[in-house]
């Protein structure tokens, strides 16, 4: 393997000499300045709701957050009520059903998409460019048109003319709850997924896999020992976006969970009040929500930027 690891390295420096030239022709001082304001300009609505979530509510309803610099007067009251409060499902529980259903709805697709994307890549088999056009054009069907169909697959199975072609999967129910988010999240995202990692993953030159198959490497060695390690930037760039998507997700969850079940974005719903009266909660509960996806994003940043600047240089 060692003509596949000199080749790799090799499609390695060259990927990142092009990204230098990117970096250097698409900055300047001025951009530099642009990019600043027009950052601290988004920043101020986010900045002015952070300093609320510390204010009491009293004072959030008399005057406005920027008093605050001037006369500061802070509490934690926000965040313990915040955490705490609800009967039926408090923060604390919907944070972690939140994690529970996030982590397992951000993998299953990868893994399922990457090996559909190789698949579509590098081997050949018939009706391989028309079933790939079917998995592209799935991404014009709006979810809500998905979700009966989904309901009715849960709970009833697929019959024609009284026979069954599919069994209902039996995740109804409390305990299936999880699994029913988790089957429908997977589904909503294979098209997108598929179709981003084949892109990438097409874009690897012919001669590192040929080489590897001379060197008599199967489909399993190259996907694990190439394909894999070079699409990480692209990969880490959809894990990115389907965690924040299914963690800010309220639609699905509320659709295919139930209870003591429901996400975060649930509990904040029912923080503000019946009337948006306590509103001064849901600011904090916004900031507590905000943890776990600046954890993440922050975490994969570094790969996230890979994968973009390679997307962009590559053909």
């Amino acid at each position: 393997m060692s003509t596949v690891g000199e080749s790799s390295r090799r499609l390695l420096r060259a990927t990142e000499k092009t990204s230098g030239k990117l970096r250097k022709a698409t900055t300047s001082r001025g951009a530099t300045i642009a990019a600043f304001i027009i950052a601290a300009i988004w920043t101020i609505p986010t900045f002015g709701l952070f300093v609320s979530s510390f204010r009491q509510a009293d004072d959030i309803k008399t005057s406005g957050w920027w008093t605050a610099l001037s006369n500061p007067s802070f509490t934690f009251e926000n965040y313990t009520q915040a955490f705490s409060s609800g009967d039926s499902l408090p923060l604390s529980k919907a944070f972690l059903n939140s994690l529970v259903i996030t982590i397992p709805a951000a993998i299953v697709p990868i893994i399922l998409a990457s090996l559909a994307a190789y698949a579509f890549a590098w081997i050949n088999f018939k009706g391989r460019n028309t079933l790939f056009v079917m998995v592209f054009a799935l991404q014009i069907v709006p979810i809500q048109m998905a979700l009966v169909p989904l309901l009715q697959l849960f709970s009833d199975g697929v019959k024609i003319g009284g026979l069954y072609i599919l069994p209902g999967l039996g995740v109804n129910g409390l305990d299936g709850a999880y699994a029913k988010v988790w089957i429908a999240h997977t589904i909503f995202a294979l098209p997108l997924a598929i179709f981003m990692l084949h892109n990438f993953i097409s874009e690897i030159p012919e001669e590192v896999i040929e080489a590897a198959r001379v060197d008599g490497a199967g489909h399993g060695k190259i996907f694990a020992q190439i394909v894999l390690p070079l699409s990480m930037p692209a990969i880490a760039s959809f894990g990115i976006f389907q965690f924040l998507w299914v963690w800010n997700d309220l639609l699905v969850a509320t659709v295919f969970t139930s209870g003591g079940g429901l996400p975060i974005t649930k509990a904040l719903q029912d923080l503000s009040g019946t009337y948006g009266q306590s509103w001064e909660l849901l600011t904090a509960g916004a900031f507590i929500s905000m943890i776990i996806p600046l954890v993440v994003f922050f975490a994969l940043q570094r790969y996230f930027v890979r994968g973009l600047l390679a997307g962009a240089t590559k053909g």
